[in-house]
């Protein structure tokens, strides 16, 4: 019976770690079968996560949440319209300097009052925009704050 209670008390503890990989404590919720884990950086009123491939390290995708956007959309670069965490919104084209062949996307969600997450993503290839879009569209803020450091 101990085995059995000490076995089970082991999957809790390790579920738990696992659904906080996920969600990264403070950024939203990543899909269970997504292979990412988040970085997180808090700020004086922001907080930076950056989805992480586990197979090598690459970043997908990252997310600042603050209370104002430092991302300013503009009509001419939207691309296409979408759905995050349940609200209607659109990507919009963005660049980089000096990164030749690298593609942008952003998008900006209201989470609320005094709260937005802005959504990056760079890739080289079409597929991996698209992936990095499937991942976007499927994260869920929940109850996500903004750090007040």
């Amino acid at each position: 019976m101990k085995t059995i209670l000490l076995a089970s008390a082991c999957l809790m503890i390790s579920g738990a770690v696992h659904a906080q990989s996920q969600s990264g404590g403070g950024c939203p919720a990543l899909p269970a079968d997504s292979g990412l884990a988040w970085e997180k950086l808090d700020g004086r009123g922001y907080t930076f996560c950056k989805a992480i491939r586990a197979s090598d390290g690459g970043q997908v995708l990252a997310v600042m949440l603050s209370a104002e956007a430092p991302f300013k959309p503009r009509r001419g670069d939207r691309v296409n319209e979408t759905m995050i965490d349940g609200q209607p919104t659109w990507w919009y084209r963005g660049e980089l300097a000096d990164t030749t062949g690298v593609k942008v996307r952003e998008t900006i969600v209201e989470l609320g009052r005094d709260q937005v997450a802005h959504i990056s993503l760079r890739a080289g290839s079409d597929q991996e925009m698209s992936q990095a879009m499937s991942v976007a569209e499927s994260l869920h803020f929940g109850d996500v704050l903004v750090s007040s450091n």
